[in-house]
């Protein structure tokens, strides 16, 4: 969070009146913000707070990957047996230093804009929200900037600014609450490419499930630009199989377990088979593979298994904002 001051409207603009506090026990709902600096003062609505926040977020995703990603990355280069892999690890950790040091995009491919978002039912400006995060997109795509990634299917049109039909991603969940949250992940191309979803018989899925894994990664090779997080979602729709599927590759924590114990096993020991192929970081050879792998379920209708494996890259970006009814956010990118 910023290290400033957030004083609050409590009456009209006409009539003003406002306490200055690093911290509220209650939040009200907030006309708006007035954030203190050095020598300035900078009067914000509750609108320009979340486009405040929702650049901070995407900027911050953008120039590194996640805090776990890049802790799994520095024990992957100390633990790796393989001199090409562990050169490839160095590389891709000095090329994080720079990119922070820099504030420059870590990989040239910026993915597709992708907010999940959590929307409370006492937000002041719900209708709003979805519109200011795409407003967001539009201009750190420009500022920072973002390679634009969007493009129109049957006309190949790109419009510039990583948006369209569809773009950004949004992934709605509503609770009950007065504050927004949103997770911005910015998922590339290449790590998009080699995903399977697929329907099994019932009877032969968890016999199947192992071997369908590791030939995914096999089939994916150095595609995904290992070492990877490999998401797996089973579900009773392919729908929901692989939005369960994206959510474990890229919202879960490296090294966090699913809370049924069974799945949490089958985990552990899908990480084990897939590091035991042997792929290394970028395909060159070595023992870390994957930096996890994650598994993430619905339950199912009784004729089918809907199954979907989906790769993140060792460039897992994401980063969090959360913003209240009074003006006060923070953004961070440890884990949601």
């Amino acid at each position: 969070m910023l290290s400033l001051y957030v004083a609050i409207y409590l009456q009209s603009r006409e009539n003003l009146r406002f306490s200055v506090a690093s911290s509220l026990k209650k939040p009200r709902p907030a006309v708006s913000a007035i954030f203190f600096y050095s020598n300035t003062v900078e009067v914000m609505s509750l609108e320009e707070v979340v486009l405040k926040a929702a650049k901070e977020a995407i900027i911050k995703a953008s120039i590194s990957p996640a805090l776990d990603v890049v802790g799994s990355l520095r024990r992957a280069q100390g633990s790796e047996s393989s001199e090409a892999a562990k050169i490839q690890l160095e590389a891709i950790l000095k090329n994080i230093e720079l990119a922070t040091a820099t504030t420059s995009a870590v990989c040239q491919d910026t993915g597709v804009p992708t907010f999940f978002v959590k929307l409370g039912d006492g937000f002041p400006i719900r209708s709003k929200a979805l519109s200011i995060l795409t407003e967001a997109v539009r201009q750190v795509t420009k500022e920072l900037p973002l390679r634009p990634n969007t493009a129109d299917p049957f006309t190949e049109r790109n419009p510039g600014d990583n948006t369209g039909l569809g773009v950004p991603v949004f992934d709605v969940e509503l609770f009950d609450g007065d504050y927004l949250q949103f997770t911005y992940v910015p998922k590339g191309g290449g790590s998009e490419l080699p995903g399977k979803a697929m329907v099994l018989p019932p009877g032969v899925a968890f016999k199947e499930l192992p071997r369908i894994v590791l030939e995914s990664v096999i089939d994916a090779g150095p595609m995904p630009c290992p070492p990877v997080i490999v998401g797996i979602g089973i579900g009773p729709t392919l729908d929901a199989a692989a939005k369960l599927a994206k959510k474990a590759a890229a919202l879960r924590p490296v090294g966090s377990r699913n809370q049924n114990p069974e799945v949490a096993k089958m985990e552990d020991a899908l990480l084990r088979a897939v590091n035991k192929l042997g792929l290394g970081a970028h395909g060159v050879g070595g023992n870390i593979t994957a930096l996890d792998v994650h598994i993430e379920y619905a339950y199912r209708h009784p004729a089918t298994f809907a199954l979907a494996i989906v790769f993140s890259c060792w460039a897992t970006r994401r980063a969090t904002a959360t913003v209240w009814p009074d003006g006060r956010y923070e953004v961070t990118a440890a884990p949601p």
